[in-house]
């Protein structure tokens, strides 16, 4: 597994202004593991979505991402912060084995199974199966997580509510859902 030198160097100067700026509210982030591999799954509504994340937990997050952010200069960045690069024309076999080693290795993949931001109305949009899928095939749990609130400096509007770990069965698609539900429920608790 990489070691992410980058991304030891700047979370906690990430955190710091992070938490300065927009005073997060971080809600049972005791539920995830401090050394078992684990899923962290949840809802996307901005950009900034991964550094809430990174902000939550001293654990290195390895986050799947869109390959356009590893192309030119910012590559260099963002495969050092331990973003896994996922083209999302095409189902990416390599990148799910990056990400099976990561959890076997004991590491964190943070993945928003929307695929994308959530602009819609929509409480949350359908999931796409790769989370559950990761979990599965490594026997890892999955944390659910919820971001409510919007990124206002110094309004401390901003949560994230992670809930307990959970294993995944071998019923994919019922499980799937059972993580979307999971995320709903945590949404709708604000």
């Amino acid at each position: 597994m990489k070691k992410l030198w980058l991304y030891k160097i700047v979370r906690p100067f990430i955190t710091f202004l992070f938490k300065l700026i927009y005073h997060p509210k971080i809600i049972g982030s005791e539920f995830i593991p401090k050394k078992d591999g684990i899923v962290l799954a949840g809802n996307h509504t901005n950009n900034l979505d991964c550094l809430l994340l990174i902000s939550s937990t001293k654990r290195n997050i390895h986050f799947l991402a869109k390959d356009s952010l590893c192309k030119g200069v910012k590559k260099y960045i963002f495969l050092n912060m331990g973003i896994i690069p996922v083209d999302r024309s095409k189902r990416n076999k390599e990148v799910m084995e990056v990400a099976r080693n990561v959890l076997n290795n004991n590491g964190v993949i943070g993945i928003f199974p929307e695929g994308t931001i959530n602009r819609t109305e929509d409480i949350i949009m359908p999931f796409k199966m790769g989370a559950v899928k990761m979990a599965y095939d490594t026997a890892k749990c999955i944390v659910p997580f919820a971001i409510t609130g919007k990124y206002k400096p110094f309004i401390n509007d901003l949560k994230i509510v992670f809930s307990k770990p959970y294993k995944i069965n071998n019923d994919l698609i019922k499980e799937n859902k059972l993580l979307s539900n999971k995320v709903t429920e945590l949404l709708r608790r604000k």
